[in-house]
């Protein structure tokens, strides 16, 4: 059930849009505004307008939703591909000017050869757990050419667990990282299935991003928890 991809339809055709509302596992649920999908440059989050500043060469927006950054990065003559799983999104992004789309999911898609591949708006987190980031990283270094770039941005959620007396956090044991969460959409009366959902701490990627031929830089850090990374394919690799 693509309830996001719904949500996203409704409201570029102006119709009023039911609550979307995302639920987490973490009890936070959060109302969402569908028109953030569709903001404009000014209004993305500071980390957001940095990571668009760093892209370069061919693109390859994953998750592009309505395609919001897709247009910018058109705008300021990148060649661009926008890709999501979602049908309606898609059809969204092309009906919004977006050049070049693909829908599939990212595991599947092997068209390689870019220079760089976006994950907005936590993006990341489609890996689900952390052995899913680490074969998603490995997938995505094949994607890229020689030199080529991974931007993303997530946020270590960390603050959000109890810690006790010696510092030490509780985490429940059903899962075997801290930032491995669920989450599943609600559209006005309908209610979507839910999905994992991966928040990493740095550290944590840089290390899964060395196990995958990536080197991870911190680019910068938000208000709260959150962080722009930068992941490098070497531009000279050792094929022995």
């Amino acid at each position: 059930m693509d309830l996001l991809g719904k949500a996203l339809m409704d409201y570029y055709r102006g119709q009023a849009p039911e609550a979307l509302w995302s639920h987490g596992s973490l009890g936070d649920d959060e109302e969402v505004p569908v028109s953030y999908f569709f903001r404009g440059h000014p209004q993305m989050p500071p980390l957001e307008q940095k990571a668009l500043e760093h892209c370069r060469g061919k693109v390859l927006d994953i998750g592009c939703g309505a395609g919001s950054h897709s247009l910018y990065l058109q705008e300021q003559g990148l060649a661009c591909l926008g890709l999501d799983h979602s049908p309606l999104a898609i059809d969204v992004a092309r009906q919004r000017g977006v050049h070049e789309t693909a829908c599939e999911n990212i595991l599947d898609f092997r068209v390689g050869d870019f220079d760089t591949l976006l994950l907005l708006m936590n993006g990341i987190g489609i890996a689900g757990d952390l052995a899913g980031l680490r074969a998603l990283l490995k997938h995505l270094a094949g994607l890229l050419r020689p030199g080529g770039q991974i931007l993303l941005d997530s946020t270590d959620i960390i603050y959000m667990f109890e810690a006790d007396e010696d510092g030490g956090v509780w985490v429940p044991g059903s899962v075997s990282y801290y930032g491995e969460v669920t989450y599943r959409w609600s559209y006005g009366k309908q209610e979507g299935e839910s999905f994992p959902w991966l928040f990493v701490d740095f550290r944590t990627l840089e290390e899964e991003a060395a196990l995958a031929g990536l080197e991870a830089e911190l680019l910068e850090t938000g208000a709260h928890f959150d962080y722009l990374a930068r992941l490098s394919r070497p531009a000279y690799e050792n094929r022995a």
